[in-house]
C-alpha cells in the first residue's frame, strides 16, 4: 500500500515507498492512542531514575558544570529528534527509524539498527526489573527481590497485551506522577535558592564557591555527556508511539519540537536547582540517599526521602512498561519486513503484537533470571554494557538516513515538508561528529571501554546472522510475501 506523494508534489518522494498496513500509522487496528496518552510519554518518556538518582554521580564528578554536560546532551538529542520527526512526519511508521533506515539505506541498515534497538530495551526491562523487584524487597523484607522483579514483568507484560490503550493509559498516570514531582521540585528549590522558602537564604552563590562553577576541569564536563546522552535516551519512544495515535502527524510534531523545552526543564533545570540549593561537594552519593530527596529534606518537607522513594519507584516501573512497549513494537516492525521471525508481526484484535511483547519480556526475563541465579558469571554485565553504544548508533543512523532521503527529493518536496531540519546538512555532519567524539571519549576510560568492547561483539554477532537473514529476505520477495528492496540513494 503506498502512501500519497507529499502535498504540493507531483513527484514521487523517497517516503513513498510501500508499507505494509501493520506498519502504516493509518492502519493500526483497535483502540489507537490519545492525544493526551501522547503529550504525556513525551514529557515523561525520557524521565527516568537516571534523572532522580544518577545525576548525583554527574553533579560530584564536574561540579556545578555539570549543567552544561546535560546541555550539550541535550542538544544531541535534540538534533537526533529533528531529523527523526522529519521523516516520521512525512511517513508515520510504528517502525520508526528503523524503517526509514531501511527505505534510505537499505535492509543491512534495518536489521541492525532495529536488532539493536530491540535489544537494547530488553535490556533495560531486565534491568528495571532488578531495580524494582530490589525496591519492593526493601520494603517488604519477607519478599525475595527476584518474587519482586518477576511480578513486576508480569504486571507489564500484561498491561501491554490487553491493548495499546491500556499501555498509554498506565503510561500517563505514571508519566503524571514524575512530571508533577519535578515541577514541584523546580518550584521549592527555586524558592529555596532566591530565599523566598521559610528558614532559607540566597544560596545562589554555590554555583561559583568550592572551588568554581567548573572546579574540576572542562575535561570531565566533556566526559560527563557520555553518560547524560545514555540518560535521555527514550525520548524517541513518543515518536513511536504518535504514530499509533490518533492523530500521528500532529503527535510526531509535538513530540520533536518540545523535546528541547523538555530536556531544558526537566533535565537541565533540575541539575541547575541541586547545584544551586546544594554546595556541589556536600551533595551525598546516590547510594545513600537521592539527590531530590536530599534537597527536599533540607526544604524542611515531612517524608521527603520516602515521597522521593515513590517516586523513583514510580520512574522504574514506568520505564518497564515503555520499555516492553518500545521492544515489541521494534521486533513487531522487524518481523513486518522480515528482519525477524514472521509470527512476531502478527497482531491480536486489540493491535497488540502479541508474539512480539511476550518474546521481548522473555528476553528481559531471561537476564534478570541470570542476575539472580548466576550473579557471578558476567552474563548480565555483559547484556548492561553491551548496549552502551545503541543511543549513537542510533542518532548516528537517524543522522545519514534523513541525509539520504533528504537529498532524493525535489527542491518542490523539500519545500513541502511539515517538518524541516534546519541548515541541512551542516547538522547532519556535526551530530555525526558529536557520537564519534564521544565514542573516543569512552574510551578513555575503564568503563567506557568495557561499554564500546561489548557493544561492537554484539554488532558482530548480529553481522554473523546478516547472511541468513538476508536469504530470507530474498526469498519472501521471490514469494511476493513483502515489497522489493528501496534503492538506497547515494550521498551527493
Amino acid at each position: 500500500m503506498a502512501r500519497d506523494p507529499i502535498p504540493g508534489s507531483s513527484a514521487s518522494s523517497p517516503y513513498d515507498n510501500p508499507v505494509s498496513p501493520e506498519t502504516s500509522a493509518g492502519q493500526i487496528v483497535g483502540k489507537k492512542l490519545k492525544s493526551r496518552h501522547v503529550t504525556m510519554i513525551a514529557l515523561g518518556g525520557i524521565i527516568g531514575a537516571s534523572l532522580f538518582v544518577g545525576s548525583a554521580n554527574i553533579i560530584i564528578a564536574a561540579g556545578p558544570a555539570a549543567t552544561l554536560s546535560y546541555l550539550a546532551g541535550g542538544m544531541i538529542v535534540f538534533l537526533a529528534m529533528r531529523m527523526l520527526g522529519e521523516m516520521a512526519a512525512a511517513r508515520p511508521a510504528v517502525g520508526s527509524f528503523m524503517e526509514y533506515a531501511r527505505v534510505g539505506l537499505g535492509d543491512w541498515a534495518a536489521y541492525i539498527v532495529g536488532w539493536l534497538y530491540w535489544y537494547f530495551w530488553v535490556g533495560v526491562i531486565a534491568y528495571e526489573a532488578v531495580v524494582g523487584g530490589g525496591m519492593i524487597a526493601e520494603w517488604f523484607p519477607a519478599v525475595p527481590a527476584w518474587v519482586g522483579s518477576l511480578v513486576l514483568l508480569a504486571i507489564f507484560v500484561t498491561t501491554n497485551l490487553v491493548s495499546l490503550r491500556s499501555f498509554g493509559e498506565t503510561e500517563f498516570w505514571l508519566a503524571s506522577i514524575k512530571v508533577v514531582a519535578i515541577v514541584v521540585f523546580l518550584a521549592a528549590g527555586l524558592l529555596f535558592a532566591f530565599g523566598l522558602w521559610p528558614g532559607s537564604s540566597i544560596s545562589i552563590p554555590n554555583l561559583w564557591e568550592h572551588g568554581g562553577f567548573m572546579p574540576n576541569g572542562f575535561g570531565v564536563v566533556i566526559s560527563s555527556i557520555a553518560l547524560v546522552l545514555f540518560a535521555y535516551f527514550g525520548a524517541e519512544i513518543a515518536v513511536m508511539a504518535a504514530a499509533e495515535s490518533e492523530d500521528p502527524a500532529k503527535g510526531i510534531r509535538q513530540a520533536a519540537n518540545t523535546v528541547i523545552w523538555r530536556v531544558m526543564l526537566f533535565y537541565v533545570g533540575a541539575v541547575l536547582v541541586i547545584v544551586t540549593v546544594v554546595p556541589w561537594n556536600e551533595l551525598p552519593p546516590p547510594d545513600e540517599i537521592a539527590p531530590f530527596a536530599y534537597v527536599f529534606s533540607l526544604l524542611g518537607i515531612p517524608g521527603a526521602e520516602a515521597i522521593m522513594t515513590l517516586v523513583i519507584f514510580t520512574a522504574v516501573i514506568s520505564v518497564l512498561n515503555s520499555g516492553t512497549y518500545s521492544a515489541s513494537r521494534m521486533f513487531a516492525a522487524l518481523s513486518e519486513q522480515r528482519l525477524a521471525p514472521a509470527i512476531m508481526s502478527k497482531r491480536s484484535k486489540r493491535g497488540v503484537p502479541v508474539f512480539a511483547v511476550l518474546a521481548s519480556t522473555a528476553g528481559g526475563l531471561v537476564a534478570t533470571l541470570v542476575n539472580f541465579i548466576a550473579p557471578s558469571s558476567g552474563i548480565y554485565d555483559f547484556i548492561m554494557n553491551s548496549t552502551g553504544l545503541v543511543a549513537l548508533f542510533v542518532f548516528v543512523f537517524i543522522a545519514v538516513t534523513q541525509w539520504r532521503l533528504r537529498l532524493a527529493m525535489t527542491p518542490e518536496q523539500r519545500a513541502a515538508l511539515t517538518l524541516k531540519v534546519w541548515m541541512f546538512p551542516v547538522l547532519n555532519v556535526l551530530l555525526i561528529a558529536a557520537a564519534i567524539g564521544i565514542v573516543f571519549i569512552m574510551l578513555g576510560t575503564e568503563s567506557g571501554r568495557a561499554q564500546v568492547l561489548t557493544s561492537f561483539i554484539a554488532v558482530g554477532a548480529l553481522a554473523i546472522f546478516w547472511p541468513i537473514v538476508r536469504k530470507n529476505l530474498r526469498r519472501a520477495r521471490a514469494e511476493g510475501v513483502i515489497e522489493p528492496e528501496p534503492e538506497p540513494t547515494p550521498i551527493g
